[in-house]
Parts: structure tokens; sequence; C-alpha cells
């Protein structure tokens, strides 16, 4: 059985769902090693002074910020409900939604003023407030707010609420809930967090560039390729790289050059490559990268 060393850095995960997969295979690109073993809510990290700890996700910026635990990984939408203490040190590119006032397609609200007094179900009480009561002041009238863990959506056809506050990603289940949205409160993505006198503050240095690297890694593959000296210019003006791409001169009197592009660039920089007489054109993966 994994046992906390009180020298350790602490690092609140997600235990469970889509959030925690997408932070194990980000830890894991960024070399990140650990063992969890099952029904286990601690592993010890291989090769860093640091112990992982699986937490729910609407609870870690609490324990973040109480200074429980060093670091973390949760949406800015729940940093701002639990109105936690913490510093945002690194958006990661995941998980990302918006919390909207929605209302029923059938209602046909366009205003949401008109959602002020009303009865407004959500699983985000305190930013539904913040959101509401300017509204509610401005009208003279009380916006009733219930809270309920889950199937927030489903509210409106049972008649508990008038309008919903709830994540929308894709629309599909707030669609099939027959809802739109009327208004947006906030966009949101997972963040890497720490308590600001976090004791362990080379490690989350270190973290922060590991994953930097690895996010780096996933948006962006290396081209390859020869060309002569009179399609230089245009074939770099087509492959400038992140600051500059590295050019070697080879012995013919041409030269190679490889850059970074964007993974969604490829095959549109390939043809591009090509048809301005770039030759021996080859795209490579990245595992990790340092910036």
């Amino acid at each position: 059985m994994a046992t906390h060393n009180p020298d350790h850095c602490l690092f609140a995960v997600p235990k469970k769902g889509r959030l925690y997969e997408k932070v194990t295979d980000m830890l894991k690109g960024a070399g990140v090693e650990y063992h969890r073993e099952p029904r286990l809510d601690i592993a010890i990290c291989k090769d860093l002074d640091m112990t992982m700890v699986f937490l729910p996700a609407a609870d870690i910026s609490k324990y973040v910020g109480e200074g429980n635990v060093d670091i973390g990984v949760t949406g800015i939408d729940i940093v701002e409900e639990n109105g936690s203490e913490v510093e945002q040190v690194m958006n990661l590119g995941f998980g990302k939604c918006r919390l909207c006032v929605q209302a029923p397609v059938s209602s046909k609200i366009t205003d949401v003023k008109s959602l002020a007094g009303k009865r407004i179900v959500t699983s985000f009480p305190s930013l539904t407030k913040k959101f509401f009561d300017p509204l509610d002041k401005e009208l003279g009238v009380t916006t009733s707010i219930r809270f309920v863990s889950g199937s927030v959506e489903a509210s409106c056809g049972l008649g508990l609420a008038d309008a919903v506050v709830d994540l929308v990603e894709t629309g599909t289940t707030m669609k099939a809930a027959g809802l739109e949205v009327v208004a947006t409160i906030l966009e949101t993505e997972s963040v890497l967090i720490t308590n600001p006198k976090s004791e362990h503050k080379n490690i989350v240095e270190l973290l922060k560039h590991r994953i930097e690297g690895y996010i780096t890694s996933k948006k962006y593959m290396m081209v390859s390729y020869n060309c002569s000296v009179d399609v230089l210019e245009a074939v770099t003006k087509i492959t400038p790289g992140k600051r500059a791409p590295t050019i070697t001169q080879l012995t013919d009197g041409g030269h190679a050059v490889s850059s970074l592009i964007k993974k969604g660039d490829v095959v549109k920089i390939m043809d591009e490559l090509h048809n301005a007489g770039a030759r021996d054109i080859l795209v490579f993966g990245l595992s990790n990268s340092r910036m």
C-alpha cells in the first residue's frame, strides 16, 4: 500500500471520468510515472518527490486553495464556483466548454432578463447567483436558484424550473432536452492550479515545462525536406516554424530544411512545398519537446 511522504509535493487529479483519462494521458506524455493500485486513491511517483492524490474534480480547487495539496487539475468553472484562492499555472487545452443559461426552445426566450425572478436549477449556484444578482437588482425581483447535483437538463421538462444553468460542450444533450442557449456565463477549460504558498515551487515549475512540452508535441509535427537555393526563400515562407526553420547546406549546393508545422496543416503544407519545388518531403511525429 502506498503511503504519503510528508516531504512530497501533493498533486491532485480527478479520480474518474473523461477528465481523469485526459489528465492521465497528459501526465504519461509529460513523463510523470506512477502506479495506482486498484481502489486506492494515492500513488507515489517514481522519479519525482511527488505523491498523486485522486479526488473528485469538484473538490480539487478547495483542497489546493486550502493548502491540503500543492497542485491540481480541474476546470476554471470549478475554481470560480468554489471561490478558491489558487494560482492558475496554465491552461491545458482540453475540457473546453461553456457555462450557459438554457431555456426551453418552446419558450422562445431571447433576452436573459426575462428569466430574472424565475426558477433556475443548476449545479453551479454561486456562479448562477452572481450572474442573476445584478439583473434582480435592476428589475426588483428575486430569482429562485435551486441546486441539483446531476441531470440538470431534465429540470425544465419535469416542471421544476423555467431555465437551467449548465455546461455546454457539443450541445447534444441540451438539444435532446429541448433546450437552447440564452446567455453564456463563463467559458471554461481544464487548468493546472497551485497553492500560492506551496513550498514546492521547483516541482510546480518542472511540471509546467514538462506539460508545455507535451502539449506542443500534440499540436505540432516536424517536416523535413530538401530544396535548391533558388527556391529556398519561397519554401521557408511556407514553413517558418515556431521561431525559424533549421537550414543545413548540402554538398550538392542545395539545402536541407526542417521546421515545426501544425498537425492540422500537414497535408496542405506538403502540397505547397512540393508545388514550390521542395523534394524528399518527410513528416515526423513528436513524442515530447522543450521550447
